[in-house]
């Protein structure tokens, strides 16, 4: 195990107490965002934060910005009037 993490930082040239600080906070971001776009039934941002690792920027985007624009544009409907009958 000792031979993997030394690869680890060897290869990113950082310490691993860096290497788990980001690993950590990437981790949770992730899970975060993950759980608010379940819960709002956005498949596309659950599979696209899912795949893609931006170290937590897109999921602080969609939890502080994009996930209340849906919530913004459900407020903002303009009930249709209703069809007037004409004989």
């Amino acid at each position: 195990m000792d031979s993997y993490t030394n690869l680890i930082t060897n290869s990113l040239g950082m310490p691993i107490w860096l290497f788990t600080l980001v690993t950590i906070w990437t981790l949770v971001w992730t899970l975060l965002a993950l759980w608010k776009a379940a819960r709002k039934k956005h498949i596309a941002w659950f599979i696209v934060m899912g795949i893609l690792n931006t170290l937590g920027i897109l999921e602080i985007l969609y939890l502080y910005l994009f996930s209340n624009i849906e919530r913004s544009k459900k407020k903002l409907k303009i009930p249709k009037k209703k069809a007037s009958k004409k004989k």
